[in-house]
């Protein structure tokens, strides 16, 4: 059994083992920025305030942290910080050039630069740096994103698509069937766009992302 002083300990040296601070983590995993303010953490009746399953998952998603790195600071153990891993690099702009992935995705062949990113343990992620404002504003130019070819992709995700004609896009995933794949921009101005299957070469899910 943790106490509520363990769980929260747990999420403040998350927070800044990744670079964050607990408003910065809050707002990176989608929720209130106030969310893991000191203030936040007992209610108006002075009873402990726990954060939900659903809170610590988007904190782990959003500060790239492993489930296990978590569990491991939940007993007390603070241990060392991973082990940073050098992940292949790409200028988002350079993607929808041949050579730089296979059939399914995944990186191949040079030209690629490295990264170093800590938490990361998915052995076929790979960087792209963002180029230009197309993504505003959700991600900006000298932003680097994480992806994942292997993850799996639900609605909702956020996910980088290649299209047989070489154009690559960052979207939100909405539907997927056999035939179409509905896309949501980051800018909620724009209406949605559908992709035939047959047109599609790739699609993998954003896991992280430096910003």
């Amino acid at each position: 059994m943790f106490s509520h002083k363990q769980v929260w300990n747990a999420i403040d040296v998350v927070a800044e083992r990744y670079g964050f601070s607990a408003s910065g983590l809050a707002k990176k995993a989608g929720l209130d920025p106030t969310s893991f303010n000191p203030s936040k953490r007992t209610g108006p009746d002075g009873r402990p305030r726990w954060p939900t399953m659903e809170s610590i998952s988007r904190v782990l998603n959003a500060s790239g942290a492993s489930v296990e790195e978590f569990m491991e600071l939940l007993s007390g153990r603070k241990g060392a910080p991973p082990k940073r891993r050098v992940l292949p690099m790409l200028g988002f702009a350079k993607a929808g050039k041949g050579g730089f992935f296979d059939d399914s995705g995944f990186p191949q062949g040079s030209g690629w630069e490295e990264i170093d990113v800590p938490g990361v343990t998915d052995n076929t992620a790979y960087a792209l740096e963002i180029t230009g404002d197309s993504m505003l504003p959700v991600y900006r130019e000298g932003d680097t994103i994480i992806v994942s070819p292997a993850a799996t992709i639900r609605k909702g995700d956020r996910v980088v698509v290649r299209t047989s004609d070489g154009q690559v896009m960052a979207k939100i995933m909405q539907r997927q069937t056999a035939k179409t794949l509905e896309l949501a921009s980051f800018n909620a101005e724009h209406p949605l766009k559908t992709l035939d299957m047959k047109n599609v070469d790739w699609l993998a899910r954003i896991i992280w992302a430096s910003q």
